[in-house]
């Protein structure tokens, strides 16, 4: 019951997304928008574990990447789709929600890798677009920037202190650090969209390794 009413939570938000976009776009490209989704629907998956078991977030999964290749194939959701540039990040968002489960099966430290993933993610590539005009660089063939990576660090250390502190860890304070910069790392070269599937598959993994 509660995986269906997940996946019916997402929907909406896509929906709600899609009529949004299409209302002030006009159809024109919007990047605030796809990284609103992305936000919004990776923040919500991260808390999954809490009222889900492990196989139901992989079943999601896998609706998801279903959903992710017809919506691709039938130019449902339009608005996060349109992309100016080559990705598969909405393939590996999909990847990703399932994947990281069989790395981790403790509650918080899947709720960091996801946000590393939405959150943190999602706040370089807004923070970069404001403000990375004069500061940026390229990195195999995509657009970086110094403002976008900062934000970056910025949103990982929130998001690894905040968790840190309701989870009880004793994660000390260069460990803490050192995972957002690793993660500001792999965000640079994990280009096209792969920073969705390799962010928080690598966070879990550090995590995992205490």
């Amino acid at each position: 019951m509660y995986a269906l009413l997940s996946l019916a939570a997402i929907f909406i938000l896509l929906i709600t997304n899609e009529l949004l976009w299409r209302k002030r776009s006009n159809g024109q490209h919007n990047e605030h928008h796809r990284k609103l989704i992305h936000i919004l629907v990776g923040t919500f998956v991260a808390f999954w574990p809490y009222y889900l078991s492990w196989n139901d977030i992989r079943y999601i999964s896998l609706a998801f990447l279903i959903g992710v290749g017809l919506s691709k194939l039938l130019n449902i959701f339009t608005s996060i789709h349109e992309v100016e540039r080559f990705s598969v990040g909405e393939i590996c968002f999909a990847l990703a929600v399932g994947l990281t489960t069989f790395i981790t099966k403790t509650d918080w430290i899947y709720t960091a890798a996801i946000l590393q993933m939405s959150i943190a993610d999602g706040m370089a590539a807004v923070i970069g677009i404001k403000f990375g005009h004069t500061n940026s660089y390229r990195v195999l063939g995509a657009k970086k920037s110094v403002a976008g990576t900062t934000a970056y660090i910025v949103a990982a250390l929130f998001i690894m202190t905040g968790l840190r502190i309701l989870s009880g860890s004793q994660l000390p304070l260069w460990f803490i650090i050192g995972v957002a910069l690793v993660d500001a790392f792999i965000e640079n070269i994990a280009v096209y969209g792969l920073d969705n599937l390799f962010l928080p598959l690598v966070t879990a993994i550090i995590l995992s390794r205490l």
